[in-house]
């Protein structure tokens, strides 16, 4: 029997998988919690989001520990380790690979920060790019993204000499390993300033912003061996020693690997905290606000990434919360999100002509664009109808967003794929998407796509699979359950 490890490292949480190469069946699992925001509170105020690299480390050597616990005799089978991520972030280490800062993860708002001209950082950092260099990077600057990081530090004096910048899953592998800091193209990709077409480093864009190529991990493909499993590593973990340790890949390629069995004839709709809309594409072709995605080891996602989510819930809830406490004078334990979502399903589609925008905290493209609620009557105006044109609202903006990525693509797909808990766990919404895309949503049987994905990575870096087409023959579906009558 050949068993394949997958790890998905986060700053919420990590969790590790041990994955039959035959069955795609999980055999083993283990999540650990990660640690908190570690800025000062003074720094919290002013969006700083920064995480102790080596708390999140250990949090995924504990994870692995626990996989090995639960295998027993079977970590033999073991054929090697794949990692994923928060791709949107960076650490910057010294020769010896130790951190100089905290990670700085893809929440942090330093470069929304105005200079003494009034100007964003981020503002700033994509003036210097030009349009052709831009475009082949395949998405923007933003804030919290590595290359923006590394530009304010830059500018503001404080980049440390001779340091290095990481991905936290880069980090993680060369902890396990001791070998060169490495990442893959998808998690580059993130950067801002790489360039797609070519799958390294863009030195227009480095140059631009006066940073240097020698600041950034080498680029190497996902099926590569970072390095092989130290003595050190193996009594932390109780993995073997000299066992392969893979690229590691970002979390959004790996969810799209672990939720999608046909690249090919698959959307992919992923709706947690935010949401995203996917397609696989062997083009490089796109056109923005799409972005523009490296795929491990070849190809790429056209993504539509930062749609209205679980976080947009989550503002409504809050209003309604606030009606009981403020009005009612009511402590509410628990949460609203069960009998919002009852009320909502005894509405009406449509929510009476009333209409919502959920774009609470803007878009990529705009960050400054807010909500709307139009359509209000007298007959409209309930609790119910609310949450209804939430959801519609979200719904929609996932249809537009695909019919966006269809426009590129010339192609509808003709599966679509839903994964993250904002879907799982609310059945209108899942049927008032599936009335919106007129496609039946279909889920994995699995709820840990991205560390399934990076599972799958290193069944095919070991050679258990030809290629990752191959390796999506794991991915299996749940039954599809009738839709909610609406």
């Amino acid at each position: 029997m050949t068993l394949m490890l997958g790890i998905d490292l986060g700053t919420t949480k990590t969790t590790a998988i041990a994955v039959d190469a035959q069955s795609g069946s999980i055999v083993a699992q283990a999540t650990s919690p990660t640690s908190q925001n570690t800025a000062t509170p003074r720094d919290q105020e002013r969006g700083r989001s920064e995480f102790d690299v080596i708390s999140l480390t250990q949090a995924g050597i504990e994870c692995l520990r626990g996989v090995v616990q639960r295998l027993g005799s079977r970590v033999r089978e073991v054929v090697g380790l794949g990692i994923t991520g928060q791709q949107h972030g960076s650490v910057i280490v010294d020769r010896q690979r130790r951190p100089l800062t905290p990670f700085i993860n893809w929440q942090d708002q330093r470069g929304n920060d105005l200079d003494e001209s009034g100007r964003s950082w981020v503002e700033k950092a994509n003036e210097r790019i030009d349009e052709e260099t831009a475009r082949r990077s395949g998405c923007r600057l933003r804030t919290g993204f590595m290359g923006t990081t590394l530009y304010w530090l830059r500018e503001t004096n404080q980049l440390p000499a001779d340091g290095r910048a990481c991905f936290l899953m880069d980090y993680f592998a060369n902890e396990l390993t001791d070998g060169p800091l490495l990442t893959d193209p998808s998690c580059a990709g993130s950067a801002g300033v790489f360039d797609v077409p070519t799958r390294d480093w863009s030195e227009a864009a480095l140059s631009a912003m006066g940073l240097e190529r020698v600041q950034f991990p080498q680029v190497r493909e996902a099926n590569k061996v970072v390095g092989r499993l130290t003595d050190r590593a193996s009594q932390s973990t109780g993995l073997p020693s000299g066992m392969p340790v893979f690229v590691p890949i970002g979390d959004h390629q790996a969810c799209f690997l672990g939720s999608v069995a046909d690249r090919f004839e698959s959307v992919l709709l992923n709706v947690g905290t935010g949401a995203q809309v996917a397609v696989f594409t062997p083009q490089c072709d796109y056109r923005f606000p799409i972005e523009l995605r490296p795929f491990p080891i070849s190809g790429n996602l056209l993504s539509f990434v930062g749609l209205s989510g679980g976080w947009s819930f989550q503002v409504v809830e809050r209003f309604f919360r606030l009606i009981g406490e403020q009005l009612f004078g009511q402590k509410i334990e628990g949460t609203l999100y069960s009998q919002l979502t009852k009320l909502a399903s005894q509405e009406s589609p449509g929510s009476a002509g009333m209409s919502l925008l959920p774009t609470f905290s803007g878009t990529r493209a705009n960050p400054h664009k807010r909500g709307a609620l139009s359509g209000i009557s007298a007959r409209s105006l309930t609790p119910g109808n609310l949450v209804r044109s939430l959801l519609e609202g979200m719904a929609n903006d996932y249809r537009q967003a695909y019919e966006l990525i269809c426009s590129v693509t010339g192609k509808k797909q003709s599966r679509l794929v839903t994964a993250g808990n904002g879907l799982r766990e609310n059945q209108l919404l899942s049927s008032i998407v599936e009335n919106e895309m007129q496609l039946v949503p279909v889920a994995t049987k699995h709820r840990e796509e991205a560390a399934f994905g990076a599972a799958l990575i290193a069944g095919v870096g070991a050679q258990v699979f030809e290629d990752l087409h191959a390796a999506g023959r794991l991915v299996q579906y749940a039954d599809v359950s009738p839709s909610e009558t609406k």
